[in-house]
């Protein structure tokens, strides 16, 4: 985990340029998976703790570094140009800048989501923003930049922050929100903590969201008895939202969240209390969702992924989960909205992977939140 406060320059909007070797196939490293050889392809090193990224449609990355920077990177990794015009962020712990993610118009409309540890009275809370990207002469800049979503209240401490924003089929977005590592809020409904949020592009309340007049709950709360949700994607086939969260000592989750559902967390889990004792009134209680899938001993679950390629044969539809603790990637096969198997795969051999992308050239990609961290392109090995 990266502990370092964030650098007072990265505060101020700045906009900077560097090259770096480049990297590439003949770097590639082959590995044996149940679906035949992969090779994987460092495509750019040297990044101080990558968090969210997104493959644009031209092969260069957008990517957020947890201390406070966005760069946009070269198609061949070399050249990283700062972007300007990034928020401040509380970066401490687990929080800093988060997520990423592109409209999915973004290739006319420049227009990306992100989210970020939002400083403030009271200390920090998750927040959800929205930006058009300009790309000029070399240069790169965030403008109209707005919060959307956020977390209202701000809190001390780095843990729990979740998070991550996803853009659904019907124009809506889902941005999940850990618990700040304060369980109970995650059952309180006039609390954004440990829920899913759902809200229009604009930051909007849909019509149709279950607490829209906000008489129950919130009025941006989808669900809610969520833990720390960091990993979040939308099933292609079906155009729903699954998410995987962090337990404590066991008991991390997949969920597919619905409407008003609630998931239990503190009043249920698979885990039990860093001290060994029990959670809550055990595994299950009326009124509580069961997740689709736990993992007990936790493997500290972040980045997921559906992928839709055809870069590696066997692998389309199963869905994908980087791990912190255990430094792997998960492949979960999915059948009729249950997993139905799970492979395990680069274990110790690439550090903790964070986030993963079903890439637009057919790959499957990950980063590795380390301090020499790298983004990586998965493929059949030749």
């Amino acid at each position: 985990m990266r502990r370092t406060p964030l650098l007072a320059a990265l505060a101020a909007p700045m906009i900077a340029t560097f090259a770096l070797s480049p990297v590439g196939a003949a770097d590639a490293r082959v590995h044996d998976t149940q679906a035949g050889r992969i090779a994987v392809t460092p495509v750019a090193t040297g990044l101080a703790y990558p968090w969210g990224f997104e493959v644009l449609s031209d092969g260069a990355l957008l990517v957020n570094e947890i201390e406070g920077r966005m760069l946009l990177v070269s198609a061949d990794g070399v050249t990283r140009t700062e972007v300007a015009g990034v928020p401040d962020v509380a970066a401490s712990g687990q929080g800093g800048l988060l997520d990423l993610a592109l409209s999915p118009d973004f290739d006319t409309s420049g227009i990306l989501y992100f989210t970020f540890s939002e400083p403030g009275e009271g200390g920090a809370s998750t927040a959800a923003a929205r930006a058009r990207l300009v790309r000029e002469g070399g240069e790169a800049r965030l403008e109209d930049v707005s919060v959307i979503a956020r977390m209202e209240k701000k809190t001390g401490g780095g843990r729990h922050f979740g998070s991550r924003v996803v853009p659904a089929p019907d124009g809506t977005l889902f941005v999940t929100l850990g618990d700040r590592g304060e369980s109970e809020r995650a059952q309180d409904p006039r609390d954004h903590a440990g829920s899913v949020l759902r809200v229009g592009a604009d930051g909007s309340i849909p019509s149709d969201n279950p607490f829209a007049d906000g008489d129950k709950a919130l009025p941006e709360i989808w669900s809610m008895g969520h833990r720390n949700v960091q990993g979040a994607a939308i099933e292609p086939a079906t155009g729903r939202l699954w998410t995987v969260e962090h337990g404590a000592r066991g008991g991390d989750e997949i969920n597919r969240p619905e409407a008003g559902l609630n998931y239990g967390w503190p009043v249920i889990s698979y885990g039990r209390h860093y001290s060994g004792a029990r959670i809550g009134q055990g595994t299950e209680a009326e009124g509580y969702e069961q997740p689709l899938h736990y993992w007990d001993p936790s493997i500290a679950p972040s980045g997921m992924a559906f992928y839709t390629g055809e870069a590696v044969p066997g692998w389309s539809g199963d869905l994908f989960v980087g791990a912190l603790k255990d430094q792997l990637i998960s492949r979960l096969e999915v059948e009729g909205g249950a997993i139905v198997g799970e492979e395990q795969m680069l274990e110790g051999e690439y550090g903790r992977v964070r986030t993963l992308r079903d890439g637009p050239d057919g790959a499957l990609w990950f980063s590795t939140d380390e301090a020499d961290g790298g983004i990586y392109r998965i493929t059949a090995a030749p």
